[in-house]
């Protein structure tokens, strides 16, 4: 009986171990055929990738052209050197190896590695953009020794600019797309190459491109065995803009003969295509190309003189006398005035109790408004400006463009300040007094511009009234041929009185033509039109109290803005030199010179040899030297207006 029962328990495990057999081995088939049959195409696809490789293939970046074809900014071929961790057994090691034979810092190689370590891993990392042949020779054949199988070598499309810095802050420069770029969406991964500033950055969807891929086979230590199929890359969008190269040119001679930094803007008052701009001084937009390094873009930010800083539409300064035509402007405007109204200068004036001085001692006599433009007379201005006020001033120098954005297509452009009663209460929470309106009248006090405004100030004068949009972008080619790029509206339009841009042209023609102080800008049978300004930095006193313990050049800036010809203009602009005395003395020449080559250009003469660096242009009539002023009263010299403490 024992016996019977100990056989059935064995016959019961026997079966319970067959179908347990029966059921693994069912298991078994089951997952054979998932694998083999079901997900065949995935796992083939994963064990091809093991001896496939696919490498990006960079864009090159359009061309930019200038208004008449002339190349601007090109491409050149570089060689980068990036790290493919998918393919690299020991990452460490790798880093150290190659650090070596780059000859760079093994902690700089880590960083880079450390900032892409989220990334996919089959995107290989650039530890070197612009390699030099003996990089790319000694990283070579480490791979062909098989020390260096997870590092890939790549001819890649690198940007070249202009040598000497010629229109640096206008084309702007490239670099590697930072966090917040990628993070703000569209087609941009890490290691793109996009514009940081200037054209580069406001056109840079149609600048890029798109990347195209090859996929090849490599063998088991990473060398390229055969290349499987190639998507060739799309080159970014041509761009022709405005600016004339060689008008361009003669402002940036200009300044290396005057010696001075500064900016300038040159337009095309009828439309506000920018013929020219600069600002000095620049820097040299290649050392950002195949990627800045740490000691040069210390050396830019720390840099006393700030060439990153972009003066033509983020510097803000005091205009000076060149101001005065927007006193003019609204004191014709509303009626205050007539174009022969007199005023008498003995030299002086009081206003409020507080003696104001003109810059010429004797005074100018009786002038009306054409002379006092033509004499810069400070004495004219500081009666017209009080009889207008602050508020009338305010709306006019606005309406011509003065204390706002010009709206330039170049990013982080600054708004300059013309003060009103209801900006100074809110800003200090006090009222406007009438003096302070004395010192606004010639362009001092509380006003400041930035140059490229000053130019859309003269245009709107010279146009008669149409403030204009300055625009760089002329047209496009997607690759089909060139399409006119949309000019953008003016901003607004000003219907002036024919009397009110008749007397200020006049005024504006005899400051060059006539005894004015912006004779150096004088070119035969061009009716060159212009007006000097001259405006302090920091007012005498605060400058004799500063000597010896300031390194700051503390000397006077000098402005000309200036249009030609005079009753059709086709040219306008603005010259600002930093530090540089009185407008006429250097600013004007340089504005000469840019007109002369503009004019040569248009009728297809030889282009005017550029200034000699040693010669120097004759002082200014009635700029020099400075008169003598008693030390009680904070009052104007020269075409300048009454001191006011540093800012």
């Amino acid at each position: 009986m024992a016996l019977h029962e100990e056989r059935r328990k064995l016959g019961i495990r026997l079966t319970g171990l067959q179908y347990g057999v029966a059921v693994v081995f069912s298991v078994l088939a089951v997952s054979f055929w998932v694998l083999q049959v079901v997900k065949h195409a995935k796992y083939e696809e994963i064990a091809e990738n093991n001896h496939q490789r696919t490498l990006a293939l960079r864009a090159p970046r359009g061309l930019v052209f200038d208004r008449h074809g002339r190349v601007l900014v090109e491409n050149r071929h570089s060689y980068s050197v990036s790290i493919v961790r998918e393919h690299t057994k020991d990452l460490n090691r790798t880093i150290r190896l190659l650090a070596a034979v780059l000859g760079l810092e093994e902690r700089g190689v880590r960083e880079i590695v450390d900032r892409h370590r989220r990334e996919p891993t089959y995107r290989p990392i650039t530890i070197l953009q612009d390699a030099t042949l003996a990089q790319v020779a000694a990283v070579t054949a480490r791979r062909l020794d098989f020390e260096l199988p997870d590092v890939v070598v790549e001819q890649v499309p690198t940007r070249r600019y202009p040598t000497d810095a010629l229109a640096s802050h206008l084309f702007g420069y490239v670099g590697e797309a930072n966090d917040a770029q990628v993070a703000e969406g569209g087609d941009l991964k890490s290691g793109d190459i996009v514009g940081q500033s200037g054209v580069e950055k406001v056109y840079n969807t149609l600048l890029m491109g798109e990347d195209g891929a090859k996929r090849v086979v490599v063998n088991s230590v990473g060398r390229e065995i055969r290349t499987l199929e190639e998507e060739q890359p799309n080159e970014g969008q041509r761009l022709e803009l405005t600016v004339d190269y060689d008008v361009q040119r003669s402002l940036e001679d200009g300044f290396k003969w005057a010696g001075f930094n500064g900016a300038a803007v040159i337009m095309d008052p009828r439309t506000g295509g920018v013929l020219a701009f600069t600002s000095v001084p620049g820097y040299d937009p290649n050392a950002f190309a195949a990627g800045i390094d740490r000691a040069t873009w210390a050396s830019l930010n720390s840099d006393d003189l700030h060439p990153l800083q972009d003066r033509a539409i983020q510097g803000r300064y005091s205009p000076g006398s060149t101001f005065k035509m927007a006193v003019a402007t609204a004191a014709l405007e509303e009626g205050i005035i007539t174009p022969d109204f007199k005023v008498y200068c003995p030299g002086h004036a009081t206003f409020f109790g507080r003696p104001f001085q003109c810059w010429k001692p004797g005074g100018h006599g009786a002038v009306d408004l054409r002379h006092a433009i033509e004499q810069s007379c400070n004495v004219y201005f500081y009666t017209v400006g009080n009889m207008v006020g602050i508020d009338k001033i305010h709306k006019w120098a606005t309406l011509l463009g003065l204390g706002e954005k010009s709206g330039i297509d170049l990013p982080n452009e600054v708004q300059g300040l013309v003060p009103s009663p209801e900006w100074k209460k809110a800003k200090t929470g006090e009222k406007w007094y009438a003096g302070e309106t004395i010192s606004v009248s010639i362009g001092q006090g509380q006003v400041s511009v930035t140059p490229v405004s000053m130019a859309v100030y003269i245009s709107t004068i010279a146009n008669g009234g149409t403030r204009v949009t300055p625009h760089l972008l002329q047209a496009v080619d997607d690759g089909s041929g060139w399409k006119p790029a949309k000019a953008p509206a003016p901003q607004s339009t000003v219907a002036l009185k024919p009397d009110t841009v008749q007397a200020i042209r006049d005024g504006l023609y005899l400051v060059v033509n006539g005894g004015g102080t912006g004779g150096a800008a004088r070119i035969a049978g061009r009716d060159v039109s212009g007006k000097t300004g001259t405006a302090q930095v920091i007012s005498t006193e605060g400058s004799k109290a500063a000597k010896g313990k300031t390194t700051q050049d503390l000397r006077d800036n000098g402005w000309f803005v200036f249009f030609a010809p005079r009753d059709n203009p086709r040219i306008a602009g603005v010259v600002f030199v930093e530090h540089s005395g009185h407008g006429g003395t250097w600013a004007a020449p340089i504005a000469k010179h840019v007109m002369e080559t503009f004019f040569a250009k248009q009728e297809g003469k030889p282009l005017p040899p550029g200034p000699a660096p040693t010669t120097h242009p004759p002082e200014a009539g009635g700029d020099d030297p400075l008169p003598p002023r008693p030390s009680t009263s904070p009052v104007a010299v020269n075409d300048r207006a009454p001191e006011r403490p540093a800012q």
